[in-house]
């Protein structure tokens, strides 16, 4: 009777091996025969790379307006790195592999890529730029260390370009790269010299460096055919080398307790659920407890029993990494996007907390008109997004008025499902596709619990508040939240 069939973890093929040896790798494990109870067998697990620290790690990505080419680009530097050793190249299919991202011609989700230089290693994130899919390039930039932003020499900056730019920013992104794309299609170079001009105008008005952003121009499809290498290879290795120089290696806050925000589930056959994402803080060992937390007012208890970074085995994730934790005991409809995974009593589900927002104004591509309290937009933090409810605190002057764009306001968020959220946490709204404010979570009230008959209403108290600061936080203007008024309860 045929044997059953492991799948290795991450998706990856694994051999079918049986050995009857009871001192194999720790890995293996007992199937029993689908017909005979009685019968067992272990089956060797097929290890993948082991995962090396020999160089910095950096996260970067590709952004910009949907067709400026920022598949092409990615899979051009792989192509480059690959001749050098230091990649493995990956074609634009390969890439953007839904059928619905090769039908449409257009990246949906964030895809994940990985090479090395002389003085780094990088993951990747290749962001899609149609206004539709700004929720997984939010996903997406919220990974990233730096970005290079793509723009096409023929159209110059477009309505994501500039939304990109300040989703990236309020999301943490300090430096960014600029590569003007499709050169070959330009014959005027004074065209070039407006689109670069532009370029820097519009990096000075989101709080970055335009004036000494680093501007490389080049043709990510002229490198990918290995053609006119002036305007190809040369400018892949000219870009990568004002990467390595002008995005500074960051530091990681390894010292903190564990957490990493769940971007991707999946599960394995034989195997269990496996949750992926960015590690944001502190240092994880295989066979830890840990606790997912978020979408939801459980706390789901587990133990990580193995862990890939960057599709390679490796016995601890910290800060930066880019890994799979694959879950004990764990149902694929228990995990969803937007939770996370922390170290045991560390984070908390909250579902009402106070924002400092700055609100787009329409030249920014934000709301033309004002809204009232209880509006009601989309709020995304790391890779969650729930809809909620906007009201003025309690001791608000006017709670009639209008917020208008270009506002700085304070605000009491209210979830429709509760999420892990931490004071400082940066935060996006948006509505009807489009991004209409950006700020910061100042406090969370009283920790999320579900009601029980001994308490059907839960008290609303301060939880944990950040020290106010006026002026400009991150690039955005921001109000400061006195202390009289962060100590009081609101209900």
């Amino acid at each position: 009777m045929p044997a059953l069939r492991a799948v290795a973890p991450f998706l990856r093929a694994s051999r079918h091996s049986l050995t009857a040896s009871s001192t194999a790798n720790p890995l293996q494990f007992a199937i029993r025969h689908q017909q005979n109870v009685g019968a067992a067998f272990n089956l060797a697990r097929t290890y993948a790379a082991v995962y090396e620290r020999s160089k910095p790690h950096v996260n970067i990505g590709t952004i910009g307006h949907v067709d400026h080419g920022k598949t092409t680009l990615s899979a051009a530097i792989t192509k480059r790195q690959a001749e050098k050793g230091l990649a493995n190249f990956l074609e634009y299919g390969a890439i953007d592999k839904a059928p619905e991202e090769r039908k449409r011609g257009i990246t949906i989700s964030s895809a994940h890529i990985e090479y090395s230089t002389d003085k780094r290693h990088y993951s990747h994130v290749d962001c899609p730029g149609h206004a539709d899919y700004i929720k997984n390039m939010i996903t997406g930039a919220a990974n990233m260390d730096g970005a290079i932003i793509v723009v096409a020499a023929s159209d110059g900056q477009m309505p994501q370009t500039r939304e990109h730019l300040l989703l990236a920013r309020q999301v943490g992104v300090q430096k960014i790269v600029v590569f003007v794309n499709k050169i070959d299609a330009i014959d005027d170079p004074e065209m070039l010299e407006l689109v670069e001009m532009e370029m820097r105008e519009l990096l000075n008005t989101y709080g970055f460096e335009g004036d000494e952003t680093p501007v490389v121009m080049g043709s990510a499809l002229m490198a990918m055919e290995g053609k006119r290498d002036d305007i190809g290879a040369q400018k892949i290795d000219e870009l990568l080398n004002a990467v390595d120089e002008w995005i500074p290696t960051p530091e990681r806050d390894l010292d903190k307790p564990f957490l990493m925000s769940v971007e991707d589930v999946f599960s394995i056959a034989g195997r269990g659920t496996v949750a992926s994402g960015r590690v944001e803080r502190g240092v994880l060992k295989k066979d830890s407890e840990v606790e997912l937390v978020g979408k939801g007012g459980e706390v789901i208890k587990t133990k990580v029993t193995d862990i890939e970074t960057f599709k390679k085995s490796c016995d601890e994730s910290r800060a930066g990494d880019n890994s799979g934790l694959l879950l004990r005991g764990i149902r694929r409809e228990d995990v969803r996007r937007g939770m996370v995974v922390c170290k045991p009593g560390t984070v908390k589900s909250h579902k009402k907390f106070m924002v400092s927002l700055y609100v787009l104004t329409k030249d920014e591509g934000g709301r033309h008109t004002g809204f009232q309290e209880n509006y009601r937009p989309q709020m995304y933090l790391r890779t969650a997004d729930e809809a909620c409810a906007l009201f003025f605190p309690d001791d608000a002057e006017d709670k009639t008025r209008m917020v208008m764009p270009g506002d700085n306001v304070e605000m009491v968020a209210t979830l429709h499902n509760p999420l892990a959220v931490e004071a400082g946490q940066r935060v996006n709204v948006r509505e009807g596709g489009r991004t209409v404010a950006t700020g910061e979570q100042d406090f969370a009230f009283q920790a999320y619990a579900p009601w029980t008959n001994e308490a059907r209403a839960p008290s609303w108290g301060v939880l944990a508040s950040p020290e106010s600061s006026f002026g400009v936080y991150e690039g955005i203007p921001r109000i400061a939240w006195p202390a009289e008024k962060r100590d009081k309860t609101c209900r």
